[in-house]
């Protein structure tokens, strides 16, 4: 029901979509990302679609293949010294910045301490290091207070990833987006034809080198086929079907759920599951602001929730694609042990009566709410419904999803254009771990947006990372994860998987990792 509200007048506009321009045609890949990119520095927001930007135009010193274990990417090679508590990491030879610059030492060390000002897991880095030395512009060393076995696994980690910016724009302070867009990834953002809303255009970087081993995942040579990459923004989902049914583009990230089977009908287009650890839907509440700075009326909203409601809403009535998960470690991955279902006892009567209970009197709650975004767009209606039965005072605020990722850093009260609630998606494997989850992390306002503050979860974190075996490392992350559900740091919705679509035209499109552009070209 309410994801429909999300394709009014998508039908009508089917076979109206504009042409777009074929002049390039054999030498460009044209994409139609998950949603707009409005936002170009990706150490100062999470958006998935400002991440994969990223990867097109940064590196990073290691990266994950696909068994998720670090491999050196711009990295020679490294040494551990003084029992663990020193890393003496050397670039490969002949790396350069879009800018012509050769890449140093001191533009990485610059780059690592500001992405351990926003990341979850450079948080537990950043508080482990003493500091960093130069020792000469291709080797440094970054010194720590004590031994920090899974430094590797940090500067690896594919989502929020730890990329490389010339040390005058890695200067910004992390609570400050970039002006400028310039890395050392395999294309170059071409600013001039940056057009939000309507394109972003990434034109091949002559002056990459890349490995020589086999790309997987986010690690390996990435080699690229495409001189000319256009980002087409298309928010309609219907008018997106259609462009790539005609062959206007060629590639279009997230197909809607109910477009699947028109797509699957079409024997040019490939459909695809390449994200296989799948994706998790979340709500996420302002802790700082009433009313969800009472865990009480946090809990309320928690109890009220039922999953299968927001993954119908969200993702249709396949089930094949979806499944609820009442717990904050996602099915499948390694720290899940079962449903949290004492917490999460899903009863409207329930949460009807624990929020009268909880002293709360009134307050607007403002969600924020994207209309372009279909996998989240029908979780904050689905939320505005629920929490209006209850008996809360709501604002559904929606608009685009550019509004709502600027919007959400916004610590203001909702009458000076704050918020209380907004709804995501992320990787499952991404939030899989204690350093990795921003859901079950307690910094305050040092964290993810919400900023909840919890020391014992920050403790139970740093127990996790530096436990003795694997068995204490579960124990840990089994207290935690219970911990911030019953606080309600984060409220899960479900997991789900999506299939890509793409024309039988191109071939090399990565198993297992994000839409990277490498190794795809025209067959």
């Amino acid at each position: 029901m309410h994801r429909r509200t999300l394709l009014n007048g998508a039908a009508a506009s089917l076979f109206a979509a504009p042409a777009l321009g074929q002049d390039t045609r054999a030498t460009t890949l044209r994409f139609v990302p998950q949603a707009n990119l409005t936002s170009l520095d990706p150490i100062w927001t999470t958006a998935t679609v400002t991440g994969n930007h990223g990867y097109y135009v940064y590196d990073t010193l290691y990266g994950e293949d696909a068994n998720y274990k670090p491999q050196p990417q711009m990295a020679e090679g490294h040494e551990v010294l003084d029992n663990g508590r020193k890393w003496r990491i050397r670039l490969r030879e002949g790396l350069k910045f879009h800018d012509g610059s050769p890449v140093r030492a001191v533009d990485c060390t610059t780059s690592i301490a500001r992405w351990c000002q926003r990341d979850t897991f450079g948080l537990l880095l950043g508080k482990a290091t003493e500091g960093f030395t130069i020792v000469d512009d291709r080797t440094f060393e970054i010194r720590l207070t004590r031994a920090f076995p899974l430094l590797l696994n940090a500067l690896a980690k594919a989502d929020g990833a730890c990329f490389m910016m010339p040390e005058r724009l890695a200067k910004t302070d992390g609570n400050r987006q970039i002006t400028e867009v310039v890395g050392s990834g395999p294309y170059r953002f071409m600013a001039a034809e940056y057009n939000s809303g309507v394109r972003s255009v990434y034109e091949k970087f002559d002056g990459y080198v890349p490995r020589r081993e086999p790309p997987s995942r986010n690690s390996g040579g990435k080699i690229t086929h495409f001189p000319r990459i256009e980002w087409q923004i298309i928010p309609d989902p219907a008018t997106a079907a259609n462009a790539l049914m005609r062959g206007e583009v060629d590639w279009w990230e997230r197909p809607l759920a109910d477009l699947q089977p028109m797509l699957a009908r079409n024997r040019d287009i490939v459909r695809e599951v390449i994200d296989l650890t799948g994706r998790t839907s979340i709500m996420r509440l302002n802790h700082l602001q009433p009313p969800f700075d009472n865990v009480k009326v946090r809990q309320a909203v928690r109890m009220a929730v039922r999953q299968e409601e927001y993954m119908r809403a969200s993702q249709g009535d396949d089930t094949t694609i979806w499944q609820t998960c009442r717990s904050l470690w996602g099915r499948g991955t390694p720290n899940y042990a079962g449903e949290q279902e004492d917490l999460m006892p899903q009863s409207i009567e329930t949460a009807r009566e624990a929020l009268k209970a909880s002293g709360y009197s009134g307050q607007k709650v403002v969600i924020i709410n994207p209309t372009d975004f279909p996998d989240i767009g029908p979780l904050g209606q689905v939320t505005a419904d629920v929490l209006g039965k209850i008996g809360m005072n709501v604002d559904l605020n929606e608009s685009d999803w550019g509004t709502v990722i600027q919007r959400r850093n916004s610590r203001e009260p909702v009458e000076k254009g704050g918020w209380s609630i907004f709804h995501t998606t992320g990787s499952t494997f991404g939030w899989s771990n204690p350093a990795l989850s921003t859901l079950v992390r307690g910094p305050g306002q040092a964290g993810w947006f919400g900023w909840w503050t919890n020391q014992q979860a920050e403790a139970l974190a740093e127990e996790w990372l530096f436990a003795s075996d694997e068995a204490a490392q579960k124990k840990a992350a089994g207290t935690l994860g219970r911990l911030a559900l019953d606080q309600v740091a984060t409220v899960p919705l479900g997991q789900f998987t999506i299939k890509t679509a793409y024309r039988k035209s191109l071939s090399g499109i990565l198993a297992g990792s994000a839409p990277y552009p490498w190794s795809v070209k025209r067959a």
